[in-house]
């Protein structure tokens, strides 16, 4: 028996608790009756909130280590755990992507840059210099630290 692997990449307004269920009215509807559906793990989208004092902070930061702007995405390719961190956690969640449009994310072929490989690790010792230097308390991620 042959089992395939579909990996469906979830943007905003999908119906996640409903999309497995229709997947599997999908199929016999038109001709796929001896296709069985089961989902192992369920990522969901979650918007970012640009306003909030993590998102002012990190782009600040970002901007005093690289002297550029940061190209801030509200929604980008990928299955990120977030849910985990907000839903889970109840924490707010920032993720910093090291990447460019031509890496082959994820493809036989990937691979990264020296200058992006380069950048991401000043970005990142940015980030972690200034979070160092934030005077308590600091509320930016967490509830208390």
């Amino acid at each position: 028996m042959r089992r395939p692997f579909c990996n469906f990449r979830f943007v905003v307004g999908t119906k996640v608790d409903t999309a497995v269920e229709a997947i599997r009215a999908h199929l016999p509807a038109n001709g796929f009756a001896m296709v069985e559906v089961s989902a192992t793990q369920s990522l969901r989208y979650r918007e970012p909130d640009f306003d909030s004092p993590g998102s002012i902070w990190t782009a600040q930061s970002i901007r005093q280590t690289t002297g550029k702007a940061p190209r801030v995405l509200r929604i980008f390719g990928g299955s990120l755990p977030n849910d985990v961190f907000s839903d889970g956690l109840g924490l707010p969640t920032i993720w910093v992507p090291h990447s460019y449009p031509g890496c082959s994310q994820h493809a036989p072929d990937e691979h990264i840059l020296l200058s992006v490989t380069e950048e991401a690790l000043g970005i990142m010792a940015g980030l972690f210099w200034t979070w160092a230097r934030c005077r308590a308390p600091c509320r930016i991620f967490a509830r208390t630290w």
